[in-house]
């Protein structure tokens, strides 16, 4: 049943609201209208573009500092970050992400993203992966955000945090990572209180 444009406008900024790193070429496939639609629709709600409001969502959440690498260094746009605590990148797969013959994203670039998080959400200059146990639990292919959320579980029997990192297209797994970091601190925090002598 088609709705009217000012329904569609409405139901548009609601859905925006609640998952706001949605697509145009989602949103265009939700309502059944064609993405130029989607693009005009946002410009008279005055919805920024899904960049911008990433951007917008990462400036309010968050405003510590990656201490163990540049910013830049960090595979995906973080998007969230509570050092010793939590973490969210997000990698947008492009061209040089894949294979040419089947456009599906290459592991090392999931595994990556993943990685780098992990050393982002370390609370220390010093942050290295010594171990880490990964699973990809499907194929990513060109075209496709993939929302990479870490998490700091404990520290571990050799004294090294573990990071969890559980990557997403949509709302569907795509990867699983468990890494010891080394770190050349003691952990901050609740972390590692089962670690003191």
């Amino acid at each position: 049943m088609k709705i009217s444009k000012a329904e569609r406008q409405r139901l548009l900024k609601e859905t925006i609201e609640v998952t706001p790193f949605i697509t145009d070429e989602k949103l265009a496939g939700k309502f059944g209208v064609s993405i130029q639609t989607i693009r005009l629709d946002r410009m008279e709600l005055a919805i920024p573009e899904l960049r911008e409001r990433i951007k917008s969502v990462a400036s309010d959440q968050w405003n510590e500092t990656v201490k163990a690498l540049p910013l830049e260094e960090v595979i995906g746009e973080v998007v969230d970050l509570e050092l010793d605590h939590r973490a969210i990148s997000i990698l947008e797969i492009k061209q040089d992400h894949v294979f040419s013959r089947n456009k599906i994203a290459r592991g090392h670039h999931l595994f990556a993203q993943a990685n780098s998080l992990a050393v982002a959400v370390i609370n220390d200059e010093l942050a290295l992966t010594a171990k880490s146990e990964i699973k990809f639990t499907r194929q990513v292919r060109m075209g496709e955000r993939v929302v990479a959320k870490a998490f700091v579980e404990d520290v571990d029997d050799k004294g090294m945090t573990v990071v969890h990192v559980n990557s997403f297209v949509d709302n569907e797994k795509v990867f699983t990572g468990i890494f010891h970091m080394y770190r050349s601190n003691e952990p901050k925090g609740d972390i590692g209180n089962e670690n003191s002598n």
